[in-house]
């Protein structure tokens, strides 16, 4: 495990984001600009769903992959439940912030799946490719559920109106996912080939540049938002994780996954978003902070699982599968 530690942090993509991160807390004047870092992360995102299109259209659709699928909106539900017990009980958050926060820890990081993907290709493990199917299933459910958090016991139907629920159901980074699966799952290994120097190729250079401005964002939302969480926020945003990927690890084992499908559903699971909940939450709870969660996904927790939590959650599913 201490030797996949080091290998990940030694590789050019945790290194990048370790000088976005650098840059923003030495307050220099480095940036990505906004249209350039909207492009690379449009081409993960339809780099990453056509590819895992084309690994469904190899394999075929079968009860695994729908018990995948469940077993992913599952754990998405379950998981803010346990996040906002966990919250309340180790910290001060008032009970909006809490279930904003939760929402967060039960839907995913894209990018943190990616990186997942990209330590697994290094390390030469095959993984399921209907696992980008599974992540695209695992973004709305834990909308739904911090919006139940919040609606218990008071008059909270009302949140759920047309504009809230063209958040979850269209947002644009599950619409550019889904569809590119659609894609590479219609047109297969013939598809893939006609374009597989512009997906393939390039994929770990964009991820490079991409990471080193969400390294500049999370530098800068440790700076603005620390201000925002107490010891009991930042100690929740560091072992989240680790209970979100146990839960990933046993689901993982109950449907039977390869090392490499068991690793990224606890990736999944121990991941937090940063781009489809922050948005639903924006039109959902308006009262909730966006400086506490934001901070705590995108500066706490997306680092940690870069640098640490991968290679944890690697080891452990090889030692779970003996893989």
């Amino acid at each position: 495990m201490l030797q996949l530690a080091a290998d990940n942090l030694l590789s050019p993509i945790v290194l990048s984001f370790v000088l976005g991160l650098f840059a923003a807390l030495a307050r220099s004047d480095l940036s990505v600009p906004e249209a350039a870092a909207k492009a690379l992360s449009l081409y993960l995102l339809f780099a990453i769903g056509f590819k895992g299109g084309v690994a469904v259209s190899d394999h075929g659709i079968d009860a695994k992959l729908g018990a995948a699928l469940l077993a992913g909106v599952v754990l998405s539900f379950a998981l803010p439940l346990v996040a906002f017990g966990y919250l309340r009980a180790i910290s001060g958050m008032n009970r909006t912030d809490a279930a904003a926060v939760a929402g967060h820890y039960g839907s995913i990081s894209i990018v943190t799946f990616v990186a997942g993907s990209s330590v697994l290709s290094d390390a030469g493990i095959v993984a399921e490719g209907y696992m980008v199917a599974v992540a695209a299933a695992m973004e709305a459910p834990a909308i739904l559920s911090a919006l139940w958090l919040v609606s218990r016991g008071s008059a909270g139907g009302q949140r759920m109106n047309a504009e809230l629920w063209h958040e979850i159901l269209l947002n644009g980074s599950i619409v550019l996912l889904l569809g590119s699966f659609a894609i590479g799952w219609i047109t297969g290994a013939e598809g893939l080939a006609k374009i597989e120097s512009f997906i393939v190729s390039p994929f770990q250079g964009v991820l490079c540049i991409f990471l080193l401005d969400m390294g500049l964002i999370a530098g800068r939302g440790l700076r603005e938002g620390s201000k925002v969480l107490d010891a009991g926020a930042i100690g929740f945003g560091l072992t989240m994780p680790l209970a979100g990927a146990a839960a990933g690890l046993g689901m993982g084992l109950l449907l039977g996954l390869s090392t490499g499908g068991v690793m990224l559903l606890m990736v999944l699971s121990a991941s937090a978003s940063y781009i489809a909940v922050p948005a639903a939450m924006r039109v959902a709870l308006p009262e909730a902070n966006p400086s506490i969660y934001l901070t705590l996904s995108l500066a706490v927790t997306f680092p940690f699982n870069l640098t640490v939590g991968i290679p944890l959650y690697l080891a452990a599913a090889q030692w779970a599968t003996g893989g």
